[in-house]
């Protein structure tokens, strides 16, 4: 792969080699620089229009001794430049070949516009979790470190059709605009809407009035993070011991966790209450609250709910059990 490190250090070597070659002839004749780099050129080139000025014995032999040794180091350098410039174009060609063609093949999938503190946790806990992601963003060094990590990616302006259009909008699942400009993720928003009217979209909303801007835009859920920055330290204050517990159970690395799973609609357990269905005791979880069809939250359900086509269970327990669950519902 192409690297800077590597075009440095090549042309390095080849401007000492001419540096080192044009004072040997300013030592010996006592020429100017520029003559003798010129001197010099044109002999590692095997060009040899003419020699600037009349050589001494000495400068002939120096010249001889330059031609010999320094040639076919120039040589070699020039090859080794052209050999990493034309290799790392074809990897990084070939490269956007296999990303284009991973790209095709992604369905259900979200797309987050913008890689920065934010963009970056969001993909890090959807990539956790199996969830296929990809990245759109227009910033060259984010894209340079985006091409060392392991997520498809989009190089472009996420307020633009195209570069949507590119990243599989019509076949996305959800879609996250956490740009620093609110004016940007409205755009990204209506753009996105209109591509996909079913797609999920959350948005970053920063200034007083974003929120209801993004929303009129088609965002199903704006987030502030100075607000939840804020709220969080407030409750870590106020309820200390809450804010832990809740922390742990979003947590990705223990054994238990915190986690929704949807009711399908040929779930054998429809209908039944759920004292009948053995989620607690067969499984040990407990269920938090089970949210409706129709937006309708019960919290702390009695054994007598009953289960739905489309209920939500918000559900805590062991991520085993958790799992056994979600196959059961569905």
């Amino acid at each position: 792969m192409i690297t800077l490190r590597k075009v440095l250090t090549l042309a390095g070597a080849l401007t000492a080699l001419l540096v080192l070659g044009s004072l040997g002839f300013v030592w010996i004749e006592g020429w100017t620089f520029f003559d003798a780099l010129y001197m010099t050129v044109t002999t590692l080139s095997t060009v040899g229009y003419r020699e600037v000025h009349p050589l001494s014995r000495a400068g002939q032999v120096y010249n001889i001794v330059l031609i010999l040794s320094g040639m076919g180091v120039m040589f070699y350098i020039v090859t080794a430049l052209a050999r990493v410039v034309v290799e790392g174009e074809i990897r990084e060609a070939l490269g956007k070949r296999r990303l284009l063609k991973r790209l095709k093949k992604l369905s259900d999938h979200y797309i987050i516009c913008g890689f920065g503190r934010i963009g970056e946790i969001v993909a890090r806990q959807l990539t956790q979790r199996g969830l296929p992601v990809v990245i759109v963003e227009n910033n060259p060094e984010t894209l340079a470190r985006l091409e060392t990590l392991d997520y498809s990616f989009v190089a472009g302006d996420a307020t633009r059709e195209e570069t949507l259009l590119e990243a599989g909008i019509d076949r996305a699942k959800g879609l996250v605009a956490v740009l620093h400009s609110d004016a940007g993720n409205v755009y990204i928003t209506l753009t996105a809407r209109s591509l996909n009217p079913n797609l999920l979209i959350v948005a970053r909303g920063e200034e007083l009035g974003s929120e209801q801007k993004l929303l009129r835009a088609g965002a199903d859920k704006v987030e502030s993070p100075y607000e939840m920055g804020g709220r969080k330290m407030a409750h870590t204050i106020l309820r200390p011991t809450v804010v832990t517990f809740m922390e742990l159970a979003m947590h990705e690395g223990i054994e238990w966790s915190m986690e929704e799973i949807a009711v399908g609609t040929r779930s054998p357990l429809l209908g039944l209450p759920l004292k009948d269905t053995g989620i607690r005791r067969k499984l040990n979880l407990i269920i938090v609250a089970i949210k409706r069809a129709d937006g309708e939250m019960l919290f702390n359900p009695t054994p007598e709910t009953a289960l739905r086509p489309g209920d939500t269970l918000i559900v805590l327990g062991l991520r085993k059990n958790l799992e056994a669950l979600e196959e059961m519902v569905r």
